[in-house]
């Protein structure tokens, strides 16, 4: 008994000696493991589930109103992913047939990331919704408000026997953007490469390889050269800063090892009309991209305007007044936007209430002013916020909020009607008024990010009663995770951070299309 004891004491003896210590760093690396296996088997779950939809309801029901929506942007895919569709018919007409990731779009001009990574086709979106959502791929040319009808045409390559439609709607909601900003300068339109769609990124694109490709072309005389591999950037918003960083990065990642003889003669120069770049930011934040752009020899021509667009060269106007031309072999436009053919043919029915040039004008609850059932969001309206995707995917969350309500209010009136009791009249009037209770639209800033390249970015981030500036290399960590965060769908975050790795691993592609 005693010897059995001894072993017994021995044996606890030896567990507790072989027992090992707690260990943050084992206990780190078992919270990463089981987190990575967490996010894998999300990941695995949430894909699959986009993949296979459930079954939908009927397309049309007579009983309930019809939205329809025009445009695919920021605005109306918000709204489109935030409305519930057992209360409304929804129709979306839309030119494309796909929401645009815009802010990521300078990064597929030069091969970063792929222009199909940053696509998410509507109907992706529409299809797991409760009931069917009509979408048609057409582009609105006509409101008629006494009606409450639209026209529609089919502006693609191949038309059937039907090329013109008419669509009926109880409430109708404008987000078909804006278009690019000339501000009437002769040439630009010919000459320039606006950055706002999937094609533009792939014009600039072919471009520039063809610039480069065109330079190394036998017996070209130095003059040509340096023209071919000027490239200039036409507007110091986030958009052309943002462009002007992601050729850095090009030129120096790639064309450094496959083209060494042009890469030192690459040039590139940001022409903006205004006092500085990047109005929007802080001074702070202002300082570091020029100081930046000097480190990256990105040339800044501040308070000096574009007065002509030629084939080869543009013409600009100095802070002096003197006139100079500037030679070129790419132009990329990114100074600003104006209304489309349809919002100013709106504007044209109201006159009296309809007076901003740069937009629709709505009320606090983003309704067309001189109507009930037209609804405004995004850069096709004029509010007294900036236009921005952030501003428009916040107004269609809200407008889908509205339309609840209005549901609510509607289900709430026929009960107050069907009440057979005073006391529970009262308690569904009560519950009348407090669905009545809309409140206006507020729009929440969360901050301003931009690349300014070399894996560095800047931040303007609210922060208590004020703003907190930061910027570098760990801003452009929050940069990447911050868009990341805000892609659509878990596709999309995949094919982005796949088209990432890839830069890092294989370099870009400098084919040209």
């Amino acid at each position: 008994m005693q010897q059995q004891l001894r072993f017994n004491t021995t044996d606890s003896q030896t567990a507790a000696a072989t027992k090992k210590p707690f260990s943050k760093w084992r206990a780190l690396k078992n919270v990463v493991k089981y987190g990575l296996v967490a996010s894998v088997a999300y990941g695995t779950y949430t894909m699959y589930d986009q993949r296979h939809p459930p079954e939908q309801q009927g397309e049309i029901d007579p009983s309930k109103k019809t939205i329809v929506v025009l445009g695919s942007g920021w605005a109306s895919t918000s709204f489109l992913k935030a409305i519930d569709t057992e209360q409304y018919n929804v129709v979306v007409v839309s030119p494309r047939n796909y929401f645009l990731f815009t802010p990521l779009l300078p990064s597929c001009t030069v091969g970063t990331i792929d222009v199909r990574s940053l696509v998410e086709p509507i109907r992706f979106i529409t299809r797991h919704k409760s009931r069917q959502v009509r979408v048609v791929e057409a582009e609105c040319t006509d409101v008629d408000p006494e009606r409450k009808v639209i026209t529609i045409t089919d502006n693609s390559d191949i038309k059937g026997q039907a090329s013109t439609s008419e669509l009926s709607y109880d409430y109708l909601i404008v987000g078909v953007g804006a278009m690019n900003q000339t501000f009437g300068i002769k040439g630009v339109e010919q000459y320039g490469c606006f950055l706002k769609e999937v094609w533009d990124a792939q014009k600039i694109r072919t471009k520039v390889m063809d610039c480069i490709e065109t330079a190394a072309f036998p017996g070209q005389s130095s003059e040509e050269i340096e023209r071919l591999l000027h490239m200039v950037v036409v507007g110091g918003g986030p958009t052309g800063i943002e462009y002007a960083a992601e050729l850095h990065d090009f030129l120096v990642d790639d064309l450094t090892a496959w083209y060494p003889e042009l890469a030192g003669k690459v040039k590139i120069t940001l022409v903006e009309a205004l006092p500085n770049v990047l109005p929007a930011f802080s001074k702070q934040l202002i300082d570091y991209t020029e100081s930046t752009f000097k480190e990256q020899n990105i040339n800044i021509h501040t308070k000096t305007m574009v007065k002509e667009v030629c084939e080869k060269e543009i013409v600009v106007q100095r802070p002096d007044g003197t006139k100079d031309t500037i030679p070129y072999g790419l132009l990329v436009w990114a100074t600003g936007n104006t209304t489309r053919p349809l919002v100013r043919n709106l504007m044209a029915r109201y006159p009296e209430h309809q007076n901003i040039r740069r937009g629709l004008a709505v009320d606090d609850w983003l309704c067309m002013e001189g109507t009930k059932e037209i609804f405004a969001l995004g850069d096709a309206s004029a509010t007294k916020y900036a236009p921005t995707a952030q501003v428009a995917a916040q107004q269609g969350k809200y407008l889908a909020r509205v339309f609840a309500q209005l549901a609510s209010q509607e289900t709430l009136e026929a009960e107050v009607a069907a009440a057979t009791s005073e006391d529970e009249k009262a308690k569904k009037m009560r519950k009348l008024q407090k669905a009545k209770d809309i409140k206006p639209f507020h729009y929440s800033h969360q901050g301003s990010l931009c690349y300014i390249g070399s894996d560095k970015a800047i931040a303007d981030l609210p922060f208590g009663p004020g703003n907190v500036a930061s910027g570098g290399v760990a801003t452009y960590a929050f940069w990447r995770s911050a868009y990341i965060s805000n892609l659509f769908s878990t596709r999309n975050r995949t094919l982005v951070i796949t088209d990432w790795l890839k830069k890092t691993i294989l370099g870009r592609d400098i084919s040209r299309e």
